[in-house]
């Protein structure tokens, strides 16, 4: 099981996935697309990504808007993990 982060880590983590907070223990960012279509691409590959990396983030999708919110179940808060898939995620944006 993978190690939960600190309030300190956490912070610390977010200097490398900007756009990112923290939000309790999970890291959240969101994201506004010029319309939904748009948005619902950006899912798609953020869902590719994360299958691929067996991480699957809780996505809310509001027409143009996406808030993705990432947390290792396992570990009940943020993980290194966590880090990871946000700079794929922002990499994808």
């Amino acid at each position: 099981m993978p190690r939960k982060f600190t309030p300190a880590e956490i912070e610390a983590a977010l200097a490398d996935v900007p756009g990112w907070t923290a939000g309790g223990d999970a890291l959240v960012r969101t994201f506004t697309f010029a319309d939904h279509i748009t948005a619902m691409g950006f899912v798609v590959r953020v869902a590719m990504a994360a299958e691929a990396m067996a991480h699957h983030p809780d996505l809310r999708i509001v027409y143009r808007t996406v808030e993705i919110r990432l947390w290792s179940h396992d570990a009940g808060g943020v993980t290194k993990r966590d880090v990871r898939l946000a700079a794929t995620i922002n990499a994808l944006a």
